[in-house]
């Protein structure tokens, strides 16, 4: 359920986000945020690591793609030092 609460900006611009919302979202000290401001809306979305579940896997296929296409070590290589220019 959504729950609203009023807060307010202080002289330096920071911004306490209500203790019900933060428990509830499961927010802690130090959380890094991304914040998008278009006319009178400004959002907050909490920043995550991203999961590494299933890189394995997607390892795998890389490796098998590159095997299949005759991609060698030396291509990689070369590619990288190119987008590096």
């Amino acid at each position: 359920m959504e729950k609203l609460e009023i807060t307010s900006m202080s002289s330096r611009g920071q911004v306490v986000i209500p203790l019900d919302i933060r428990e509830q979202l499961g927010l802690k000290e130090g959380e890094k945020f991304i914040v998008v401001g278009e006319d009178d809306t400004v959002i907050l979305k909490k920043v995550t690591m991203p999961s590494f579940k299933n890189f394995d896997k997607l390892i795998q296929k890389t490796q098998q793609f590159a095997k299949e296409k005759g991609i060698t070590k030396a291509d990689v290589e070369s590619a990288i030092k190119r987008a590096r220019k």
